[in-house]
Parts: structure tokens; C-alpha cells; sequence
């Protein structure tokens, strides 16, 4: 059963929606622990005293924010939760505008919205208003001790919340090489037709289930293969594969590749082993 992370109400003009922010996303890596090749014993971390070197217990620790080289001021949660009432316990709606609007590199980690107590009418309220304006509603709201710009939207009959990034946290595209996207050179109007032919060939509608981590798999497959044989503790020394060869952008010919490319797309090994597994 997931947690609520926040509790408070959104505000729109001068109604409330009591709701509670759950977490829309879940991380699954590898389960990896670092060892000591000698003996094979994890290896931990710990927080050290930078001035006596000495580890440092968790109860011992405070937030500190360094008001001059050397001093500090000491918050804690009582603070953070004083600084701002009205802005740790409320989505507040800033304004509204067209999702399309939105760059992509602003998204940032999603949350489901759960109307909780006399919430209900307000929030099927908000939902029905955003599904039919087909609009996002652009907000601020307080996450863990940091004020996060985000946008509301609506997503499978929930209510989204994406905290967006600031403007600031972008990099301008002023910054990457000369051979970023806004400065390659022309194509033809015969190349993009047969891109376009391409893409339309390999379209079908959005199953995200159908799509698996085969890197993890193969990962795992290797864990069980190692520990079936034996091999749990050899740490052993394995040959690189040889990377494919590279082909420079000066020499390929783009009108070959899109016509090899044309019809070949349906049948392509991946696409089909994704099929398989889904």
C-alpha cells in the first residue's frame, strides 16, 4: 500500500481540494552491494567528523546552513515546517496553459494526487475541468524542505502532479558543440518523405508493458547462471566486447539506409522480441 509523502489541499482561487501526494514512480535497479575482494565482506559508509575523524551516529546529526566560512545556523524540521505554513501545506495554482507548451526537458519526477477527506467533489471537479480545457495547471508546492514549480494534470481518471524544473536548472543549447541538433546540416525534402514513411511504418498505439528492461534480464540471467556453476566469489577477469564499428556521418548514405530500412522495420529483432515477452 503506498504512503502519502505530503498532505495538504490544492488551491484554486478560493477553493480547497484536500488532497495527498503519493509517489507515481517506483525504482527497481540492481541490487548490488560493494565488497571486499578479499574476504568477500560488504563494505559500508560512514559518516566521519571531518575534524576528529571519528564516525558520526545518525542521532548526532543535524541540518546546518553556513552563514559565514566556518559557522553555522542549525534548522530543523520545526523550522522548515514554520518558515512558510501556507506554502509546505498547499499545491498553490500559479496559472493554467496548454500541455503542448510545456518543453519536454522541463518534466521532471511524477505524483499521483488521492482526493483525501471532503476532498472528492473538488477534485472530480478539478479533474473534469482540466480533461475538457485540455490544459495543465502550473503550480508551486513544497517538497521535502524545497519549493518545486509543477504542473497538474490530468491522467487515466488521477490527477498528475510533475514537478517541473526552474528555467535556471536548463542548459542553454548555446552551451553544446557545434554539432548539436539546431546546427546539422540541411537534408532533402526525398530523405525526410522517406523518414516520414519509415516512422509510419513502425507506429502503433503506446503499450508501455510490452517494454522490457532486457539489460537487467540479462544481468540477472548471469547472477543465476554464476551461482548455478559455482562461481559466486571468483572475481574474474572477462575480455571487453568489441564495440561495432562506427560509421562517420560524412559517409553514410542516407537515401540506402532509409530504402533498406522501408519494410524491414515490422520484422526488426528487437521489435519482435519485445512482441515475444510482452
Amino acid at each position: 500500500m503506498s504512503r502519502p509523502l505530503w498532505q495538504g489541499a490544492i488551491s484554486f482561487g478560493l477553493v480547497h481540494v484536500p488532497v495527498a501526494l503519493h509517489s507515481a514512480a517506483q525504482r527497481d535497479s540492481l541490487n548490488l552491494d560493494m565488497l571486499d575482494k578479499r574476504d568477500m565482506q560488504p563494505v559500508g559508509y560512514q559518516r566521519i567528523n571531518k575534524k576528529t575523524g571519528k564516525p558520526v551516529d545518525w542521532d548526532q546529526i543535524v541540518k546546518g546552513y553556513p552563514y559565514e566560512k566556518g559557522h553555522y545556523v542549525v534548522l530543523t524540521d520545526a523550522d522548515f515546517r514554520a518558515a512558510n505554513v501556507e506554502a509546505t501545506q498547499t499545491i498553490d495554482i500559479l496559472n493554467f496553459v496548454d500541455v503542448a507548451e510545456i518543453p519536454y526537458a522541463f518534466f521532471d519526477t511524477p505524483y499521483y494526487l488521492v482526493p483525501t477527506r471532503g476532498g472528492s467533489r473538488g477534485y472530480a471537479l478539478m479533474l473534469q475541468t482540466l480533461e475538457r480545457s485540455k490544459k495543465a495547471a502550473i503550480a508551486q508546492v513544497v517538497i521535502r524542505t524545497r519549493q518545486r514549480l509543477a504542473a497538474v494534470m490530468p491522467d487515466d481518471q488521477m490527477l498528475l502532479l510533475c514537478t517541473l524544473r526552474y528555467a535556471y536548472e536548463i542548459r542553454s543549447p548555446e552551451e553544446l558543440p557545434e554539432t548539436s541538433g539546431k546546427k546539422q546540416k540541411p537534408v532533402s525534402k526525398k530523405e525526410v518523405e522517406m523518414a516520414m514513411q519509415l516512422v509510419e511504418e513502425m507506429s502503433e498505439p503506446f503499450a508501455p508493458k510490452k517494454y522490457k528492461d532486457t539489460y537487467r534480464d540479462d544481468i540477472l540471467a548471469r547472477v543465476k547462471k554464476k551461482v548455478k556453476e559455482g562461481r559466486t566469489e571468483e572475481v574474474e577477469q572477462v575480455e571487453a566486447a568489441e564495440a561495432a564499428p562506427r560509421q562517420t556521418a560524412d559517409v553514410i548514405d542516407l537515401t540506402t539506409l532509409l530504402k533498406k530500412s522501408l519494410g524491414k522495420a515490422k520484422n526488426h529483432p528487437q521489435r519482435e522480441k519485445a512482441k515475444r515477452r510482452a
